[in-house]
């Protein structure tokens, strides 16, 4: 039995499908999405905070929860950041409103991001079109 498919807003290296195409997840849709009302920090694992004065890039994906199950699993264990999952409404480029889930973490421990970390999510922020001035501010992160 196939499981069935979910929206997932990814905003931080999951939004690099080299990165998820490492722990063996190809999105069967993808789409440049934005997510009002939260603002993006990267301290040293990118995540979210709530804003009502800000808006996040990323990318709209179709998975399974089997496959963000592995792909989180991989983040607690391998980056060290637990994420949980939140129901959000991200809208494209298109202007269509999507039903998604996307993941922040409750508690990260602060610190510096590293360069090529940052790189891995402002390189597909420039390959997707996304304004300048927030590849700019993915980029303020680098150390």
């Amino acid at each position: 039995m196939s499981q069935h498919e979910i929206w997932v807003f990814f905003y931080g290296s999951y939004m690099n499908l080299d990165v998820l195409k490492e722990v063996d997840y190809v999105p069967r849709e993808v789409e440049v999405a934005r997510l009002p009302g939260y603002a993006i920090t990267i301290q040293p694992l990118a995540n979210l905070a709530r804003s009502n004065q800000h808006t996040v890039y990323g990318i709209a994906a179709t998975g399974t929860h089997t496959q963000l199950s592995r792909l989180y699993d991989h983040a607690a264990h391998v980056l060290g950041g637990r994420y949980l999952p939140e129901a959000v409404l991200v809208q494209t480029m298109s202007d269509r409103w999507i039903p998604a889930l996307t993941y922040i973490a409750p508690e990260l421990s602060g610190g510096q991001a590293a360069d090529d970390y940052v790189e891995r999510i402002a390189k597909p922020a420039r390959q997707l079109g996304f304004p300048n001035w927030y590849i700019e501010h993915l980029e303020s992160f680098k150390p």
